[in-house]
């Protein structure tokens, strides 16, 4: 699954990335990379999920200082506290108990993001931005942007390499139709503890994202 969500990516940048644009790309294998989503309610136990299957790909217009960029996480990949059964029933609140768990992926697109200046090397340059999510297909209920702030940093010059972190704050996974009112047989094994259940949370991203060498 991790091979194919890379193989897609690349493929569709190649096909949108303009005359004169750089392509970067994150390894959904490297292992580095992480993703977490954490939903804290006010009454309750503290979630968290995480992975580090994150794939990007990203075309650089490096004279204008802006890019745009994909990025893909296998629901499959995630795991909810580290525990076998919170993530289970993580895929059937995502999936609505639908389908296949293996053909679902969380989707970020960003049409454009900018900085003002040329980016140093070892020196984070701040960055905030709009970005289009999808979870299993689905899109925001206003299908609206998500807004997203965060750094940039070049590590290395040689083998260029680029370090982006990313903060999602305020996401409401209700608005994708996340969770029990949606997923059959799951509203009422829930109603008796829904101030326990956190719909609101923020979700965080440090991917690497390196140069193709020369060949």
């Amino acid at each position: 699954m991790r091979v194919s969500t890379a193989a897609l990516l690349l493929a569709g940048l190649a096909a949108t990335a303009a005359h004169g644009e750089t392509a970067f790309t994150v390894d959904p294998d490297a292992g580095n990379n992480t993703f977490s989503a954490v939903f804290d309610a006010a009454v309750g136990e503290r979630i968290t999920a995480v992975t580090s299957a994150v794939g990007c790909a990203l075309a650089v217009d490096e004279p204008a200082h802006s890019g745009h960029a994909s990025c893909s996480v296998p629901l499959t990949a995630i795991r909810v506290d580290n525990d076998d059964t919170k993530t289970e029933h993580f895929r059937q609140w995502a999936t609505n108990g639908k389908g296949d768990a293996r053909q679902c992926t969380l989707d970020l697109s960003i049409d454009r993001v900018s900085v003002p200046d040329a980016v140093e090397p070892m020196t984070p340059t701040p960055f905030s931005t709009e970005g289009t999510l999808t979870i299993c297909g689905r899109h925001r209920d206003d299908r609206g942007a998500e807004k997203i702030g965060g750094t940039l940093t070049l590590l290395s010059r040689d083998v260029r390499t680029l370090r982006i972190r990313a903060r999602i704050g305020g996401f409401d996974r209700e608005r994708y139709r996340v969770g029990p009112k949606w997923t059959p047989g799951w509203l009422a094994r829930v109603q008796e503890l829904a101030p326990v259940v956190a719909t609101d949370g923020t979700i965080e991203v440090t991917v690497f994202a390196t140069e193709p060498a020369p060949k």
